[in-house]
């Protein structure tokens, strides 16, 4: 009986030596990416080198190109470019919209045209999925590159009788307090980016499943997204 468990404790004990360095083999790539160093003069054992050496190599070409842009650059609208190719980059490599969301959610405050990209989310779709506040963000965007509305973002949500809780050209109070305004925010700064697919260029109108206008019925049905309804011509 003692010998059994003592062999039990040597095989434990291997196999938690074994986990650790398996640990360590996973771990030591992700750390010289993130500290932007690879040991090219190690030498992995046995035939897994080839495959380590790629790794290593194509975690330093991904930090190279992306890591050290996602430590330094500004969260920031006004530094469009690098949130987009930042946000682009985040979002090819798994990160799920709410944490995009998030992580745009605050920085140097949005322009004028972006705060009213913002302030349409926030009245039209708070209480949407992400995904939906996206959508209408869109939608917003798509509008004013068309040619048929005006082509600023805020003369297109300002625009008479076309976003209903716009009251003579003007806009209610906003809470910028609350959460729901924090990610109206981080969901314009990732529309700005076109970094995270959404509706097609060609969908400019939506409206709430509950209701049904006329003119709905001389468009095509695009998608559904939570309670909206999205058309193109």
């Amino acid at each position: 009986m003692k010998k059994t468990l003592g062999g039990r404790a040597l095989a434990a004990a291997a196999s938690l030596f074994l986990v650790a360095v398996s640990n360590q083999a996973v771990a030591a790539p992700l750390n010289a990416m993130s500290a932007g160093v690879v040991d090219s003069s190690a030498r992995p054992l046995g035939g897994i080198a080839p495959a380590i050496n790629a790794a290593a190599n194509s975690l330093t070409a991904a930090k190279t190109a992306a890591v050290a842009t996602i430590t330094s650059a500004p969260r920031t609208a006004s530094s469009v470019t690098s949130v987009a190719m930042e946000a682009a980059w985040l979002y090819q490599n798994g990160w799920p919209l709410y944490a995009l969301v998030d992580r745009y959610s605050s920085g140097t405050p949005l322009d004028q045209e972006g705060t009213c990209l913002a302030t349409a989310v926030y009245f039209e779709a708070r209480g949407e999925s992400l995904e939906g506040q996206l959508a209408v963000a869109k939608v917003v965007m798509n509008r004013a590159a068309s040619g048929q509305y005006p082509s600023s973002w805020c003369a297109t949500v300002k625009q008479p009788w076309q976003f209903s809780f716009v009251r003579g050209g003007q806009f209610p109070v906003v809470d910028t307090d609350c959460e729901a305004w924090r990610k109206a925010q981080g969901v314009a700064r990732l529309a700005i980016s076109n970094a995270v697919p959404s509706v097609s260029n060609d969908v400019l109108w939506y409206h709430a499943n509950y209701v049904a206008p006329s003119w709905g019925r001389r468009l095509t049905r695009a998608t559904q997204i939570g309670t909206h309804i999205f058309y193109r011509a």
